[in-house]
């Protein structure tokens, strides 16, 4: 009999024994991600619909505790005390932050993490292959990521010579802005990196990049929230300049185009990861993997916007055209 198979039996028993423990799961497994409820609620039905698919029900032989920061990332050590607290068996903590919280907060129980730029860079795990602690998951570590962005602008803007690449001060910085060059400069384009952490350092950066005559703009860092998003994609429209995002919250609130990791199948893969801690495997045993799907998406309203002609051959391969 496999573990999920008798965690009902269990749980039933002990209710016998305790009516007091109706309302205890087995198991509980802790969500965390640092955004609004609203815009990523996907994410937690595709991660509770692949642990549907292993056996795991939410509500019968486990309980999903989902908890979400809103945006306001002072709340996730708060929000990962309380999860520990509450006897969760593994945590699942979407990006670097939540991450980095959790591996802070110093508990041992096991953490699969999802869409973490550089699991190693921010000393989240000790190799992808080897992680060596309790932690592992799903990274977004991928130089196809990077090169394809890099291959749309140039086929977006024939002939691209120099590009902005912004980001902000997060973890793993110094390796990102490293593979972000080395794949740039292999492929004959300049790169000027700007960091912008406020508002007003957005307004700097663009002011800089139009001075230094960039023909593009790779948006490096983000979902950053809606009033950063909002900057940057008004910015954008101002200077005219094509810009490419590593999120498509960026091009469905107006950005131009964005290549990002499928996080719908990220998240659901995370279930794979959940399902074998939950059988018994070590954590430090299974290798943190990268991205396999990819989704573009080309805003034509804002193509228009900017009077720029997207290419047939970026179109075709669209997975999603707003108007």
């Amino acid at each position: 009999m496999r573990r999920r198979d008798f965690l009902p039996l269990a749980a039933a028993t002990a209710m016998a024994w305790n009516p007091a423990l109706g309302d205890v799961n087995a198991l509980r497994v802790g969500f965390i991600h640092p955004g609004p409820r609203r815009e990523n609620q996907s994410l937690l039905y595709a991660f509770r619909d692949a642990l549907l698919v292993s056996g795991w029900t939410d509500g019968t032989n486990i309980a999903i505790l989902d908890r979400w920061a809103e945006e306001r990332i002072e709340w996730l050590p708060g929000i990962v005390r309380e999860l520990i607290g509450s006897g969760v068996s593994v945590l699942v903590t979407a990006g670097t932050a939540a991450t980095l919280a959790a591996k802070r907060a110093g508990a041992m129980i096991p953490i699969v993490l999802v869409g973490v730029d550089d699991p190693v860079a921010i000393g989240a795990v000790a190799s992808l292959m080897q992680p060596r602690g309790n932690i592992t998951g799903l990274a977004l570590t991928s130089t196809e990521l990077i090169a394809k962005r890099l291959q749309l602008l140039q086929e977006l803007v024939p002939g691209l010579h120099r590009i902005a690449v912004i980001v902000r001060s997060d973890p793993g910085l110094e390796q990102k802005l490293q593979n972000i060059r080395g794949n740039a400069e292999r492929i004959g384009i300049e790169v000027l990196m700007l960091e912008a952490n406020t508002g007003r350092a957005l307004e700097f950066a663009f002011m800089r990049l139009r001075g230094e005559r960039c023909e593009a703009v790779y948006v490096a860092s983000g979902p950053l929230g809606p009033a950063k998003r909002a900057t940057i994609i008004s910015l954008a429209a101002e200077a005219r300049l094509p810009v490419i995002y590593s999120f498509r919250v960026f091009p469905v609130d107006g950005g131009l185009m964005s290549f990002a990791a499928d996080y719908d199948d990220l998240f659901r893969r995370a279930a794979g990861f959940v399902d074998k801690i939950l059988e018994g495997a070590d954590p430090a045993e299974l290798p943190v993997e990268e991205p396999r799907k990819f989704d573009l998406t080309v805003n034509l309203k804002t193509a228009r916007a900017l009077g720029l002609t997207i290419p047939p051959s970026i179109l075709a391969r669209a997975d999603e055209v707003i108007e």
